[in-house]
């Protein structure tokens, strides 16, 4: 056991000699895109193990955050929250440039975990169990923040934000704000201007800005129409008492 324990550190320091020089060159570019880069730290060495820890060092980061991964999930379907937070914590730690942890971890926290703690029979306490699905929605919130700061050049983590803000924190002008964010993105979805447009008709004081977000998309053609929009459309037009000339057609 021995002997294979010292072949693997042996392998390990092999490989990390040989991709450290590439790893520094990677890392340059990286913070001279402005991205982040997560170090590897002592507390990190806590958390995955001396054998982790080396793996990591050695530039196996990637397959140890995916065999992560599955422990993470193997945890969800056992209902271990606290378990699957701090594996979700480390595998995006290993891999912050991933989008796709970042966004089912939070996933996994604000949506599942948070229905759990709702659902707890074991937690006679209305009280108690409001606060504990408060608790992971702000987990999943902090993800997405986090993932945001790693991932500058992405709109999708803006657009959950949204999602979460919207859905959960009923947080309409936080959530104009995200979808806005994620809109300025060339590659984003074209639904996100819209989706910032019915949550500024919610933001009090930004009545005006969403009527007339929603009137350019209106006229942008049928592409756009959707009864939603023209719906909100036409009740910021009553809000804001728009000349009958200027308001869209009667279907």
């Amino acid at each position: 056991m021995m002997a294979r324990r010292a072949l693997a550190v042996f392998l390990l320091a092999g490989f990390g000699a040989v991709l450290l020089p590439l790893q520094v060159h990677l890392a340059g570019e990286a913070k001279a895109a402005n991205f982040r880069v997560t170090a590897i730290t002592l507390d990190l060495r806590e958390r995955i193990g001396q054998m982790g820890f080396l793996a990591a060092l050695s530039g196996f980061r990637s397959p140890l955050a995916a065999f992560l991964w599955i422990e993470a999930h193997t945890a969800w379907e056992n209902t271990e929250w606290g378990r699957m937070a701090g594996l979700f914590d480390t595998v995006t730690t290993l891999q912050p440039r991933s989008i796709l942890y970042w966004d089912m971890a939070a996933w996994h926290m604000a949506y599942n975990a948070s229905v759990a703690a709702m659902q707890d029979a074991k937690q006679p306490s209305e009280a108690l169990r409001i606060r504990a699905q408060r608790q992971y929605f702000d987990l999943g919130r902090d993800l997405l923040e986090r993932g945001i700061r790693n991932n500058p050049d992405k709109y999708q983590l803006h657009l959950q934000l949204g999602v979460l803000l919207r859905d959960k924190f009923e947080d309409h002008c936080g959530a104009a704000a995200a979808f806005l964010r994620a809109a300025q993105f060339p590659d984003a979805p074209p639904y996100c201007r819209r989706f910032a447009g019915y949550e500024m008709a919610k933001c009090p004081g930004r009545e005006r800005e969403s009527y007339d977000l929603l009137k350019t998309l209106y006229l942008e053609g049928d592409r756009q129409r959707l009864p939603t929009l023209v719906n909100v459309l036409r009740e910021m037009e009553k809000k804001l008492d728009i000349p009958s000339s200027e308001r869209v057609e009667s279907p």
